[in-house]
This record gives structure tokens, sequence and C-alpha cells, in this order.
């Protein structure tokens, strides 16, 4: 089935696609029979649209290294959908470096960044590094540099450093000016004349926060200038800087009217405050890879009239998508049981989930058709950070994942899943109590 005959896939423009995909774009039909399928809660992707958005930004940074920040999504068809487009992974963690891997994506498009990286983090990757000596390391502390050299790596390392200036839609999204992330601008020159003595300097970066728009552009821009500054001087210091980083972060629109954000005119700035340097731009979007790749489904399963709402609890809950209860993010919310012909009423809905916690609200007071027990629910730019954010707290399974087209991406866990890891125990105490 080409792109443009997919059920729910935006086209396939050579440019890229629409600047972004609203929940109102994606075909109800679809959606429904995907449900009655799979059932709810449930995850659906269309990996077409993230084609669109990697050759979007191909295009507006066409001489750029891109690396997918692989934390936003992990699936093994997203991280090879995304390196098929020409996008090397950026990993967060040795497993996700293990999932890139798997994926077929060789150790010269892989970069781990570690930040504070537990003992068996390091060890797997370095092993990995051993297979896969073109694999980057990215590393944050005069710390990590020794653990590194203590394990016998030589390869190809970059620095992160702190550039004192941050942004991104929430506080806790702020990576740029927190003392968690990276080394000082005044002690980045020696630790990066240690790593050009000691192993393969491959650079240096830096990293603003998530969800950049608007207003938080210019700290962005004012990231990418101290970047260029530290470049411009460890190259006249007899160091050669092979890369830039200036990280990723970059928003998508998740109100229903909010504009997209004008990539081209982002670009146009990041090259004009990084100014002339003699290594390449890097760039690390994960979000804007994804987000609007994605919609979480769910079914109403309880209505009750309160006295300033209407309460639809549904199936879903802060298990499933924990953005609104961790950020108090915003996702558009459809009423896709509401769209069979019959009038409703509009009125204020509080989506509510099943865990219990106050914070389990998928949205609240929403304007929304008065909702009715076995309605489907699609809630909007779920596909970054999304499902990598579910948990099994509760003890409730997390979802299945699939494709537009019905593959399955990820299984639906079952109650026996939730409790396996018990059950190993349990059989491993028998074992040792047959052995006495």
């Amino acid at each position: 089935m080409s792109t443009d005959e997919r059920p729910g896939a935006a086209s396939d423009a050579p440019d890229g696609g629409p600047a972004v995909r609203r929940l109102d774009d994606w075909d109800r039909d679809t959606l429904d029979a995907l449900a009655d399928e799979h059932g709810t809660p449930l995850y659906v992707f269309d990996p077409a649209r993230v084609r669109e958005n990697c050759r979007r930004l191909g295009a507006a940074f066409p001489d750029a290294e891109i690396q997918y920040a692989a934390k936003a999504h992990t699936a093994r068809e997203t991280l090879r959908t995304v390196h098929d487009e020409g996008l090397a992974i950026e990993c967060a963690s040795a497993g996700e470096v293990r999932r890139a891997l798997d994926a077929g994506v060789p150790g010269r498009d892989v970069t781990y960044t570690a930040v504070n990286p537990p003992a068996r983090d390091l060890d797997a990757v370095v092993e990995a590094w051993r297979n896969e000596p073109d694999l980057t390391i990215t590393a944050g502390a005069a710390d990590t540099v020794d653990r590194l050299a203590e394990r016998g790596f030589d390869g190809r390392l970059r620095l992160r450093v702190n550039p004192g200036v941050g942004a991104g839609h929430h506080e806790k999204v702020v990576t740029g000016g927190h003392p968690k992330f990276g080394v000082g601008l005044d002690r980045a020159p020696e630790l990066a004349a240690r790593i050009d003595r000691e192993f393969a300097f491959a650079g240096i970066h830096a990293h603003a926060g998530s969800g950049i728009s608007g207003d938080d552009l210019e700290n962005h821009r004012e990231l990418v200038r101290r970047l260029g500054e530290l470049a411009r001087d460890l190259e006249a210091d007899g160091i050669p800087v092979e890369t830039v980083d200036v990280g990723g972060g970059f928003g998508v629109p998740y109100r229903e009217d909010a504009p997209a954000l004008d990539l081209a005119t982002v670009a146009d700035a990041t090259r004009e405050a990084l100014g002339a340097i003699e290594g390449r731009l890097a760039i690390e979007p994960g979000r804007y890879v994804v987000a609007d790749a994605g919609v979480l489904l769910t079914r109403v399963n309880t209505v009750k009239d309160a006295p300033s709402t209407v309460v639809a609890g549904v199936d879903a809950g802060m298990t499933t998508l924990l953005r609104p209860a961790m950020y108090d993010a915003y996702h558009a919310v459809r009423d896709l049981g509401a769209e069979g012909g019959e009038n409703r009423d509009t009125v204020g809905v509080t989506v509510a989930g099943p865990v219990c916690e106050t914070a389990d609200l998928l949205c609240e007071n929403r304007p929304l058709p008065a909702p009715e027990r076995g309605d489907l629910l699609a809630i909007g730019n779920a596909g970054a950070y999304g499902y990598e954010m579910a948990s099994t707290y509760n003890s409730r399974p997390r979802p299945a994942e699939v494709t537009v087209d019905g593959e399955t991406l990820r299984r639906r866990e079952t109650l026996a899943d939730v409790s396996r890891l018990d059950a190993a125990r349990d059989s491993n105490r028998r074992n040792d109590e047959e052995d006495t």
C-alpha cells in the first residue's frame, strides 16, 4: 500500500508533507477498527509521518548531522525508519544503545550520551564499542571520562558542556543551565584538551531543553552562540572540533490552534548564531520526529455528573500517558464515539483514568460532546514520550502499540507479565528449598 493510500497517513510529499498533523487529520474509521481489533488503551503510530518529519528536518538542515533522540520513541520500526531516512541515533542509556544496534543501526551512527551513567551502563556500552569501534560516547563530567578510561575505552568521545542557558516547555525538562548536565564553559577547554590527548575527540555538545518554541528560541540561539565561541576557542588552541552538537528539543504544537514551528527560520537562526566553525553542525531532534505520528485510543467506561464537570472515566491514565500528570501537559482530545451522526450537547468534560491518584487526569473540564459509556476517545500528539513513559504503577499492564496498518509494534502486557518477576523469585525460592 502506498503512503497516500494508507488510512490516516499524511501525504508523502517530497518536501516532507504538512508542517503539522492535527488530531482531526486522523481517519475515524481506521482508529475505530484498530480499537475494535486490538482493544484499548491502544497507541496507534504512523511510520509514514515519521518519514515526512525526517525529510522536513533534512530539508531545513541539509548540511547538518541529524541524530534522532531515541528516548522519544524506541520501537524498532521507528529506529529503522529514521535511520533509513538518513538520521543517526542518539541514545540516553545502554538499553537504547542495545535497541539501536538490534535494529541494525551500525555503530558509526550511534551516540551514547552518558548522564551520571550507572556502572552497568558504561560496562554494556564499552562492550558494544569493542564490537562497533566507531560508536561515539558523550561525557558530561570529568568523572565519566575517568571511568571510561578505567574500562579501557579510548574511542570517539564527545564533551557535553553546560552553557549556562536553557529552555523548554516545563521547568522539569530545561537542561541547558542545570548543574546536572555537562561541565561549565570555564572548565571545558582543559577537559577537551585531555580528551584530545587520550581519546578520539569527537566534538562538543549541549542541549537547552525539550519542547522549545516561541520565546524559548532566543535561549536556544544563545546556547548555540556560546557553543560556537567555544568551538572557535578550541580550534585556536589546536584542538580540532569535529562536530558542534547543539541538541534538539524542537517543539510541536500540542494545542489545536497553536502554530507549527517554523523550522526553516529555526535552522537559519541556528546557523547564524553558530557562526563560522571548522567542524560540522549536529542536531538531536526527538519529539519533532514522532509526536504527531502517534495517537492514544481509550474507551469510556464510567460517566459521572459532578457539580462543576462531567467525569468520563476511561481505561487509560497516568500509567498509559504520564505527560499530563508529570508536566501538566495539554493533549487534544477527540470523542470518536460522538461522531457517529447523533447530536450531543457540548459540556465540560474531565477525562479521568483508573489510577488512585488525583493527578490521573488526561484533561480537566474540557469542552467536549457529552460522553457516553463505550465512547472511543483519541488523544493527540502521543507519539513522543507516550508509550516510552508508560509504567506498571498500580500493577497495570502497559498498553499495546500498533501501526495504522494494524501491525503490532509492541504487544499488550498481561497480568501475568506484571507479576512475572515475582513469579521468578518464587520459583527460585522453591528451587533453593529443594536443593537444601
